[in-house]
């Protein structure tokens, strides 16, 4: 392997070499610690019949390793003016392919069509925070066949993403990787691995995607609105909640009926309510509108 990118010295001779300037709208923040990036390329299990994406490769830190790893990558890279450093950092590397696009509106479906015959990719990145739970989303919500997401993320976004029912970090995001993946956190990582330093602690969790999501549920986009509303006004009771944000689907009794039909008081709280009561609620709700 050439020189790695990864560490403090070489970062700073790339960023001085292209006169670079960090832009804060992209949230970018380097990555300068081998430890953690090996973190990364160990739990992300990438082989040589992998093709990967990665979402924001920056100056290319990551982007080496994965390209030491895998079958192919494909990097990309909103900011036109690392495209230039890219192309020179990983000049040694023929199975990498750089993309100058905004993530959100690449149609990752067909990419992963035309790039891996529409097999299972994994995803690999240091993602920019203002857009984590976007993309996360996006990419379990538009059917991408994706085998597993490993990311850099706001330490506190991972904490959300794996929390338990009745925890102060439950929510709508925790019940929603919970319906697509196994969330598991690999490492917590301090701001003094990154350049410039962030303000806030990281954190590499892994989204191991489910074959198949682990409650059965007649309608997914149902389910969703009803975990919403539950949240929306995290300290009410469920029914209310539900009440006052479901933009009047269901009137007050029949919110009574279906949370009584599970088994639960009418005094609880969204908060407290695992995946599989909510998909039973749902269940049950559908009935009303089908």
């Amino acid at each position: 392997m050439t020189e790695p990118i990864a560490s403090p010295k070489k970062t700073i001779e790339i960023i001085k070499k292209y006169d670079f300037a960090f832009q804060k709208k992209f949230g970018q923040n380097f990555l300068i610690d081998s430890h953690v990036l090996n973190k990364i390329i160990t739990s992300s299990n990438i082989t040589k019949e992998d093709v990967v994406i990665e979402i924001g490769p920056g100056i290319g830190s990551l982007t080496q390793q994965l390209a030491e790893n895998a079958k192919q990558v494909i990097a990309v890279e909103i900011d036109k003016k690392l495209i230039p450093i890219l192309e020179d950092t990983l000049s040694d590397y023929n199975n990498i392919t750089i993309i100058n696009e905004d993530i959100l509106k690449v149609d990752i479906v067909k990419l992963v069509e035309e790039k891996n015959d529409n097999k299972p990719i994994k995803v690999v990145a240091n993602l920019p925070y203002y857009i984590t739970t976007p993309i996360i989303m996006g990419l379990f919500e538009s059917n991408v066949p994706v085998d597993s997401i490993t990311v850099m993320v706001q330490k506190e976004v991972a904490d959300r993403m794996k929390a338990k029912p009745g925890t102060k970090d439950y929510g709508a995001l925790s019940l929603a990787v919970g319906y697509y993946s196994e969330p598991y956190i690999v490492a917590n990582v301090p701001p003094n691995c990154f350049m410039p330093r962030p303000k806030i602690g990281s954190a590499v969790i892994k989204l191991t995607k489910h074959k198949q999501p682990p409650v059965d549920v007649e309608d997914a986009k149902l389910l969703f609105k009803i975990i919403r509303a539950s949240f929306n006004q995290r300290r009410k009771t469920l029914i209310n909640g539900l009440y006052n944000n479901l933009d009047g689907m269901f009137d007050k009794d029949q919110l009574k009926q279906a949370i009584e039909n599970i088994g639960l008081k009418l005094n609880v709280r969204g908060e407290t309510l695992s995946l599989e009561e909510f998909s039973n609620l749902a269940n049950e709700l559908y009935k009303l509108i089908k």
